[in-house]
């Protein structure tokens, strides 16, 4: 559902074909399958003034933390300025703009006013979520959704996605048996929801049920891959459980083929390749010549810094494949973003510490990775990203205290590893 039908609000510039096309989008989007990036210009091309269809296409180009598709969303949101709006459309206008400059806190406030005055407005909670997830801001993945969700009902279009929302919202602030519940309600509503399925492999994940996770992913593969732009992050799941389980050769093989066999040049699956290597590498895995490909693939993605998250992860592949010279290109880059100030730089400001960390941590400098790492692992949300994904963090730093002998730190490390696990985030 686009648009909520109580207001009897036309969307602006649409023809009803158009908004059929439109429709279609937002559902396979609410499922990340489908081509919607063709979907959106196919309506543009029938009704240019069509102004939710501009904004949509700018936000999955703002969306990526990529640099290369931020001129499609500035020309979008300029697009989008010319045309007339309602007022919640200019909402939506506005948002895009700030995401397109990298103002996520701005832009996550304007949807959540959005969402307060159009609760039924899909596409402003999917994004809206989005952006918390960007800034790692644990509570509002949850009440986002959770202030919207009474007026939404089985029988509404959409509602599955919504109940997905909210499953990883309520992952996110630990309370796991009911995002449990939540995920794989959104499940059985709709097979194909990428999203839930994500978020109940993210309970699994944080409560160590190894077992029940490669069960979850594997029981129907066909739902959550397909023809889903969603599915690397998904086979990162399985990845992890098998990862958990001692079972490296499968882990390697899913790298090579679901995860990495593609050479996508797109950040958020290239995170996820740098997350499962360096998980390796932690453990002394031989993980040959992987390490190489990834860094060709991070170098011109972090020539800038614009989302510190990426940078520590494109660090992991620097590291990893011994390039000094990306690796303190990429320093620099956050340096100059740091003095640019804007979210990025206090995104950045954790995301240094990391990447300083993770080099020293290459270097065998054991004691200078655990005094850059340190200081951050209780402030790392501010940077984005899941617990799970976040977990990395805390993975070097026990390993960093194993290999300088430091017993007790290792102990300590562990202990409060495992109790996270089990505390409610609020």
């Amino acid at each position: 559902m686009a648009f909520d039908i109580a207001t009897a609000q036309r969307p602006t510039g649409a023809s009803a074909a158009a908004l059929d096309l439109y429709e279609t989008v937002l559902a396979g989007h609410q499922c990340f399958i489908g081509e919607p990036v063709r979907g959106l210009r196919a309506a543009l091309a029938d009704s240019p003034d069509f102004v939710m269809a501009r904004v949509f296409l700018g936000y999955l180009h703002a969306a990526g933390t990529d640099a290369a598709p931020l001129p499609v969303a500035l020309d979008c949101h300029a697009r989008a300025l010319a045309l007339p709006t309602s007022d919640r459309e200019a909402g939506h206008v506005a948002a895009l703009g700030h995401m397109a400059r990298g103002e996520i806190a701005s832009a996550a406030k304007v949807l959540a006013d959005v969402s307060a005055k159009y609760p039924r407005d899909a596409l402003a909670l999917q994004i809206g979520q989005l952006l918390d997830f960007l800034r790692g801001d644990s509570r509002m993945l949850r009440d986002r959704i959770a202030a919207a969700l009474p007026h939404w009902s089985e029988n509404m279009p959409g509602y599955h996605a919504v109940l997905g929302l909210h499953a990883f919202g309520l992952e996110e602030t630990g309370h796991y048996a009911a995002a449990e519940a939540t995920g794989r309600r959104a499940i059985e509503i709709e097979p194909r929801n990428g999203w839930a399925q994500h978020a109940v492999a993210h309970v699994l994940e944080m409560q160590n049920r190894r077992e029940e996770g490669v069960a979850w992913m594997r029981e129907d593969l066909a739902r959550w891959t397909g023809d889903s732009y969603f599915q690397v992050h998904n086979w990162w799941h399985l990845a992890l459980f098998h990862l958990g389980l001692g079972d490296t050769d499968a882990v390697l093989a899913l790298y090579d083929d679901p995860i990495r066999g593609d050479r996508s040049a797109l950040a958020y699956d290239m995170v996820d390749a740098s997350a499962l290597l360096w998980r390796l590498h932690l453990q002394g895995v031989d993980v040959g010549d992987r390490w190489t490909e990834l860094a060709d693939g991070w170098a011109p993605a972090v020539a800038e810094s614009l989302y510190a998250f990426n940078d520590a992860h494109a660090a992991m592949a620097f590291v990893g494949a011994g390039r000094t010279d990306a690796l303190a290109a990429l320093r620099e880059a956050q340096a100059r973003a740091i003095a640019a100030g804007g979210d990025n730089a206090a995104f950045v400001q954790v995301g240094e510490p990391v990447v300083r960390g993770l080099a020293a941590f290459g270097e065998g400098d054991w004691r200078g990775a655990l005094a850059a790492l340190r200081p951050v692992r209780d402030v790392a949300h501010r940077f984005g990203g899941s617990h799970a994904q976040r977990d990395v963090i805390d993975l070097t730093l026990v390993e960093a205290a194993r290999r300088a002998d430091d017993h007790g730190l290792v102990a300590a490390l562990e202990a409060d590893r495992a109790a996270a696990r089990l505390r409610v985030i609020d």
